[in-house]
């Protein structure tokens, strides 16, 4: 089965950000240092430039990696 860039990113996100939502965490990692802050939104802002460019079929391959490290851990 597989599943699309939409999906694919927000299991990415919910294995990355805490919230589930990046702009929550960039506004707690600002809240703790602006400098921190802005590095943290250029993270994001670089996480989803990837998950645009990149194909379906690795995207979905990569959420089964880190999934599959999840499950085992």
């Amino acid at each position: 089965m597989s599943i699309s860039k939409t999906e694919a990113k927000q299991l990415l996100e919910r294995l990355i950000f805490i919230t589930g939502r990046p702009q929550e965490w960039i506004e707690d990692v600002w809240g703790l240092s602006p400098t921190l802050g802005e590095d943290a939104a250029k993270l994001v802002e670089v996480f989803e430039a990837l998950i645009e460019c990149c194909p379906e079929e690795k995207l979905e391959n990569l959420v089964q990696l880190y999934y599959r490290e999840v499950l085992e851990s």
